[in-house]
């Protein structure tokens, strides 16, 4: 799991820093990984969301699925219908903090090349997902 760590700031650092708390969505539609893609494709139609959470079966965040990342795999010549969000996932991450700043966090964002990114508390459960506005 690859988590954004920051060094304590002193009041005036965060006064004027926005973090990551304050701009994050709430967490939207958590999945569990062994759900199919052909299902959470559904679900993410039915949230009108370009993104799932996923989370093992102990119930801690394990990554974010796109729209496209979906629509790859079943589009993929080695898709079948028995291919669950684990197998497409990978790795774990990346995760950003609730008290991340933005400006650390959009660093990480755009050299990861990522639209959206999980945050996390201590513990690796979902707090809420940092997307970019389009």
């Amino acid at each position: 799991m690859t988590l954004v760590q920051v060094q304590p700031r002193s009041t005036h650092d965060t006064a004027v820093g926005r973090m990551v708390a304050e701009a994050m969505d709430t967490a939207g539609p958590q999945v569990c990984d062994d759900m199919t893609v052909e299902v959470a494709l559904s679900v993410m139609a039915s949230a009108r969301t370009g993104h799932l959470l996923v989370c093992d079966g102990g119930g801690l965040c394990i990554g974010l699925v796109t729209h496209a990342q979906l629509t790859a795999a079943r589009d993929g010549s080695a898709y079948s219908d028995r291919v669950q969000l684990r197998d497409i996932l990978g790795d774990r991450g990346p995760f950003t903090s609730p008290v991340t700043t933005m400006a650390e966090a959009a660093h990480m964002m755009h050299h990861s090349r990522l639209d959206a990114l999980p945050v996390v508390d201590e513990d690796g459960s979902a707090l809420g997902v940092l997307a970019l506005a389009r």
